[in-house]
C-alpha cells in the first residue's frame, strides 16, 4: 500500500472521469453484493474470457472486465490507487485523453491476458498499471510511501511492478492475480506515450505544408496581426483550461505558438522603443 506526499489526488479533488470510473465501479459491485444471483449473471456475461472472445466473439469482454471485481479489497486497492495516479494526470492532460488512454491500457492489458492464460478475468488493474506507467513518466522523481511508512520514487516502484508483472507472467504461478493483464497495460501504455505520438507527428509532417498554406491564406491583414493573435491566443487558452493541451489540434498549437512569439517580439519592441 502507498500514497503520494505530493499531487496526492490533486489535493483531493476528483476530476471527472475518475469520479464517474470510481462511482461506476462502485454501484456494480454494490448490485453484485447485495443480489449475488446477479452478481454471478455479471461475472457470466461480463468478466474477461479467452474462450468467449475467440470462439463466441464476445468482444465487449475487454471492456466490460474493467468494471468487476472479486471482494471489497480488489476494488478499494484498484479505486483508491487508480485516483491516486489518474486524478492528476486527468487534470494535466483533459478528461477526454485520459479517458481514451484509460481504455487502451485497459483492452491493451485484457488482449494480452487472453493471448497468455485461459481462465477469466476480471478487474481494472491492467488500466491502472497503465496509468501508473503514465505517471512515472510524468513524475519520474516524485516522492510515494509504502504503507504509509517508506519514501520510494515513483519511477523505481512502477519499475519494480513491471519486474514483478513480467516473471510471474511467465512463471508457474497459481496466486489467483493477473499478472499478464498487468504486464499488457504497463506494456501498451508505455509504447502508446513513447511511440504512437512521434509516429503521429511523422505522419502530419507530410501534410505539414498544406496546412500551412492552407493557414497563410487565412491571416489577417499586417495591421491587424496584434489584435487577431490575442483575441486567438485568448481561445487556445480557454480551450486548454477546458480540456488539456494534448486535446489541441495540430493547426492550433502551431497558431499557438506562432503568435506567443509574435506577440513577445511585439512586446520586446514596444519596450526598446519606449526606452
Amino acid at each position: 500500500m502507498y500514497y503520494q506526499r505530493k499531487g496526492f489526488g490533486v489535493g483531493g479533488r476528483l476530476t471527472p472521469v475518475v469520479r464517474n470510473i470510481l462511482f461506476a465501479n462502485g454501484i456494480i459491485f454494490l448490485v453484485g453484493w447485495l443480489n449475488p444471483s446477479l452478481g454471478f449473471t455479471l461475472s457470466k456475461y461480463f468478466a474477461l474470457s479467452a474462450y468467449d472472445v475467440f470462439h463466441r466473439f464476445e468482444i465487449w469482454q475487454l471492456v466490460t472486465y474493467m468494471f468487476l471485481h472479486g471482494d471489497f479489497w480488489h476494488i478499494f486497492f484498484n479505486m483508491f490507487v487508480f485516483w491516486m495516479f489518474g486524478s492528476e494526470l486527468e487534470a494535466e492532460w483533459g478528461s477526454k485523453e485520459f479517458l481514451k488512454y484509460y481504455f487502451i491500457c485497459g483492452i491493451g492489458a485484457g488482449l494480452l491476458n487472453i493471448i497468455l492464460t485461459p481462465s477469466p478475468t476480471i478487474g481494472a488493474s491492467g488500466a491502472i498499471y497503465g496509468i501508473m506507467v503514465a505517471y512515472a513518466l510524468r513524475y519520474p522523481n516524485r516522492p510515494v510511501y509504502i504503507y504509509f511508512l517508506f519514501p520510494i520514487k515513483v519511477k523505481y516502484l512502477v519499475g519494480f511492478l513491471a519486474f514483478i508483472s513480467f516473471f510471474s507472467t511467465w512463471g508457474a504461478q497459481a496466486d489467483g492475480i493477473a499478472h499478464a493483464a498487468h504486464l499488457g497495460g504497463m506494456v501498451v501504455g508505455f509504447v502508446y506515450l513513447k511511440y504512437w505520438h512521434r509516429i503521429k507527428g511523422l505522419k502530419n509532417l507530410f501534410q505539414q505544408s498544406s496546412r500551412k498554406q492552407k493557414f497563410k491564406y487565412s491571416q489577417p491583414a499586417e495591421d491587424e496581426k496584434i489584435e487577431y493573435y490575442r483575441k486567438k491566443i485568448d481561445e487556445l487558452l480557454d480551450k486548454i483550461n477546458r480540456v488539456g493541451y494534448l486535446n489541441l489540434s495540430d493547426e492550433e498549437k502551431e497558431l499557438l505558438e506562432e503568435g506567443s512569439k509574435y506577440l513577445r517580439e511585439h512586446d520586446r519592441s514596444d519596450l526598446e522603443d519606449n526606452n
